[in-house]
């Protein structure tokens, strides 16, 4: 027994030592992933590769910790200025730099200052000096376009005075992007031109109160921004859009015209249902899209308003 109890004494001795040495060793290396970045090449090698990303059909790609890879690309090359100041001073990584950070700054929509960053480092003369250039150029042009605006000094506007400015806008835009064609800002300039149709079917929904043919106009505008953008990776949030519009129009249409007013017109009221529920069920059909459920929520609320309706006015 006494040989038993030593060797258990032993046994306790070496497990309580090695214990010990697991605490003692301190705690584990982090992934290598999450390590914060030590090179200005390790972003650039990054952005390199998603530069030519066609953001306009496809969500923007996203980093080991989901975020926008523009945008995180940013934030590295300006934390390793800060962290590496005294390494970066002698400036022979400035046009690099700058030229990396225009890039991600364009596709943010921050094109002002990502015209301002290709202007560095079209200071140097170096290999990155001529695409420096012209990439400037396009970022100035997207930024004077970003800024034609109806709402000018934020006072309302009428019709007849905004519908030039879009206009303008989308004509600068196009033109742009007949010269940029082939290049990475094709993707970029429709991504502007989406935007600006969108503003403008905004802005007809906005007003369609004010005019009598308001209402034809809006729904118009969105069905375009449909049809036209339909490859666009925001195609389901327009269809919800134009879903939005005619259950409103639903809604407003009963306030108006009470179901058992004889003035209801069955026909015309079942006309806005049926668009409306034929846009969200488009999209909550859709297996694997982000606006699924949303659309589901969406056609659940409005089938709950149609229940509330006096269903004997539609019976022939």
């Amino acid at each position: 027994m006494r040989g038993a109890g030593a060797a258990l004494l032993t046994a306790a001795a070496v497990l309580a030592s090695g214990i010990t040495l697991l605490g003692c060793a301190g705690t584990p290396e982090p992934d290598p992933r999450y390590r914060p970045t030590q090179s200005v090449l390790e972003v650039v090698a990054v952005l390199r590769r998603h530069v030519p990303d066609d953001t306009y059909r496809f969500a923007p790609a996203r980093d080991f910790t989901g975020r926008n890879v523009y945008r995180a690309s940013l934030l590295r090359l300006e934390n390793l200025e800060t962290a590496h100041a005294d390494a970066l001073r002698a400036g022979t990584l400035d046009d690099v730099i700058a030229f990396s950070k225009g890039r991600a700054l364009e596709r943010i929509r921050a094109f002002d200052l990502a015209a301002v960053s290709y202007g560095r480092a079209a200071d140097r003369d170096g290999p990155l000096r001529e695409e420096s250039l012209r990439s400037a150029a396009i970022c100035q042009a997207l930024d004077e376009a970003a800024h034609i605006k109806p709402l000018g000094d934020g006072t309302a506007v009428d019709r007849d005075t905004a519908l030039p400015a879009f206009e303008r806008r989308r004509a600068l835009l196009e033109a742009l992007l007949a010269d940029a064609g082939g290049s990475h800002y094709a993707a970029v300039i429709e991504e502007e031109i989406e935007r600006t149709d969108l503003d403008l079917a905004r802005f007809m929904a906005d007003i369609r109160r004010l005019h009598p043919e308001g209402d034809v106009r809006a729904l118009a505008a969105i069905q375009q921004l449909v049809v036209t953008h339909r490859e666009s990776k925001n195609t389901n949030s327009h269809l919800l859009a134009l879903g939005d519009l005619y259950a409103e129009l639903a809604v407003e249409y009963v306030q108006t015209h009470p179901p058992e007013s004889l003035s209801f017109d069955p026909p015309h009221f079942e006309e806005l249902v049926e668009a409306a529920a034929r846009m969200y069920e488009a999209v909550s059909n859709q297996d694997g899209a982000p606006e699924k459920i949303e659309a589901a929520r969406r056609l659940e609320a409005f089938l709950a308003f149609m229940l509330k309706i006096d269903r004997d006015r539609f019976s022939p």
